[in-house]
């Protein structure tokens, strides 16, 4: 069995190439180790960048998002007990859409099954044959039976723990960690939102995030210590906690309730280089992952995307490999810049175990100085609303 491309990972990275692809008559089949009902299951952030919303309509998916997406044109900060704004709109030209991780890839899983596109389920034991010749190759088992799909390239976007990078010589790439010492723990509710837009909140007691996923569903998180558990904290200890780290303002008109889901996940920083090995690509987070502080995940991922696209679609329709021979280097360029974004949010808004009077000082005329200056609200925003590609 042969296709042009063999995308491992059918996430919302890997079935976004596959769509983008198809539209351009290039042949793709998505392995995926998991149901589709498994992967339409993960709860994940949805701040989406003017990037991916261009992408979603270039593949032909952004009707619903329209539709049913929110369109933010600032954000919020709480800081020294008060809420300033910073304004996407008036200092970039462009706003952000709130629409969920899992409508994305809702949206491109039903236009995959609407095409007749080729996605194998349930797929384990996956191997990458030959990436660095010319004749690559990948292998599988599914319901027991092992299967071979030859191919020109592979698209790695199965994630940190996926086959993908691993199949890259550890002498071949050098990989760049930051972890950092708490967690958040997030629950979601079915509340409205406290506000209108995202409230990103600095505190004595740690970092508080107000968003949402609909005018009747919100999310929350608070930071939290690593060795913390989701049924340490009760719902009335979350919300109790929350309403001390968030401004009297926001306080005062949250709505709490039972929550639906609660989970705690750790925060890290993660690069390999390059991103590129012979006919093997990664994408996304089997390249590199971001603190959730600001939204770049899947944003970034996106962004590899739109290179390797089209990347692929020069190769394929010009005969010209530039794209390809490049793609790393573009794709990192932008990652490292999201990668300092993100910790630099990071390290903004939260507390630190060691920080002492001098850093906290540092911190909080850090924060001051966005709030007060025109040129540093103009840097936060180009670089939240997304970067060019």
């Amino acid at each position: 069995m042969r296709h042009q491309i063999v995308i491992i990972g059918g996430g919302p990275s890997g079935l976004l190439l596959g769509q983008l692809l198809h539209r351009r008559g290039i042949d793709a089949v998505v392995l995926e180790r998991k149901t589709r009902d498994y992967v339409l299951g993960r709860v994940r952030a949805g701040v989406l960048e003017t990037g991916l919303v261009g992408l979603m309509e270039e593949a032909g998916v952004a009707d619903r998002l329209h539709a049913e997406g929110l369109i933010h044109d600032g954000t919020q900060i709480g800081f020294d007990g008060e809420l300033f704004h910073i304004d996407f709109k008036a200092l970039t030209g462009t706003p952000v859409i709130v629409y969920g991780q899992t409508e994305v890839t809702r949206d491109l899983y039903d236009a995959r099954e609407a095409a007749s596109l080729r996605t194998e389920f349930d797929v384990d034991h996956v191997v990458i044959h030959d990436a660095d010749g010319d004749k690559p190759c990948v292998t599988y088992q599914q319901d027991g039976a092992e299967h071979r799909i030859d191919c020109d390239f592979i698209a790695g976007c199965d994630g940190f723990h996926g086959v993908s990078r691993q199949t890259i010589p550890l002498g071949a790439r050098q990989e760049y960690e930051k972890t950092y010492p708490f967690g958040w723990l997030g629950v979601l509710s079915r509340t409205p939102p406290v506000h209108h837009e995202l409230i990103y909140a600095n505190s004595p007691r740690g970092f508080a995030l107000c968003s949402m996923r609909n005018e009747n569903l919100s999310r929350y998180y608070i930071q939290c210590a690593l060795s913390d558990h989701p049924e340490d904290w009760t719902d009335t200890a979350f919300w109790a906690e929350l309403k001390r780290r968030i401004p009297a303002e926001a306080a005062d008109s949250l709505v709490t309730g039972p929550t639906i889901e609660k989970s705690i996940a750790p925060l890290r920083s993660f690069v390999t280089e390059p991103m590129r090995w012979g006919r093997l690509f990664l994408c996304g987070d089997a390249a590199h992952i971001v603190p959730p502080t600001g939204a770049k995940g899947l944003n970034t991922a996106a962004s590899d995307v739109h290179y390797l696209y089209n990347a692929l679609r020069q190769f394929y329709e010009e005969s010209d490999s530039e794209g390809i021979d490049r793609y790393s280097e573009r794709a990192l360029l932008r990652v490292w810049k999201a990668e300092r974004f993100s910790w630099w949010f990071s390290s903004l808004l939260h507390r630190y175990p060691h920080q002492d009077p001098f850093d906290l000082k540092m911190q909080q005329a850090d924060i001051a100085f966005l709030r007060d200056n025109d040129a540093q609200q103009r840097a936060f925003a180009e670089n939240y609303v997304g970067l060019p590609y």
